[in-house]
């Protein structure tokens, strides 16, 4: 059997939200829309490199305003997101997070996002070959953390 203790793996870390909000009985995520390879012109989750002395937390905060510039308080975990090959840059480990506001607040893209929108919730698990990296899966996640439909029949509503 071979010792891969001699083996060191670079990882770089990032922090993702995942903002959700209902607008007449459909429940939507909030997505922005790439700027840059990989998957530019892709639907993805705000989010970005951890900085140095920054937490998963802390920097899911900061990217989350500088790429949709709205600011957030409470945020629920998802979870760690760490399978090799998720991106193909490297090795890239992310701590996912998220919340739900009251309405959809208009974002205004920023930083990294070419765009930032809310898009349905259904619409969003049905087409997933437009979403980048794992962030189908992350949605899932989140979706079923604050209990809310991940079908992809259905319209978004409970």
């Amino acid at each position: 059997m071979a010792d891969n203790h001699d083996t060191v793996e670079m990882a770089r870390l990032t922090g993702d939200v995942v903002a959700f909000a209902e607008r007449a009985g459909i429940w939507h995520v909030l997505l922005i829309q790439r700027r840059w390879n990989p998957f530019e012109g892709y639907w993805a989750l705000p989010g970005g490199h951890v900085d140095p002395g920054e937490t998963f937390r802390e920097a899911a905060v900061r990217e989350f305003y500088e790429e949709t510039g709205l600011q957030v308080q409470r945020f629920g975990e998802v979870g760690i997101y760490d399978q090799p090959n998720r991106d193909p840059r490297g090795r890239y480990v992310t701590g996912a997070f998220w919340t739900v506001l009251h309405t959809l607040v208009p974002p205004t893209a920023g930083d990294d996002a070419r765009i930032a929108r809310w898009l349905p919730l259904a619409w969003v698990l049905r087409e997933r070959g437009q979403i980048a990296f794992d962030h189908p899966r992350i949605i899932t996640d989140a979706a079923r953390r604050v209990d809310l439909p991940t079908r992809t029949d259905a319209k978004g509503t409970r």
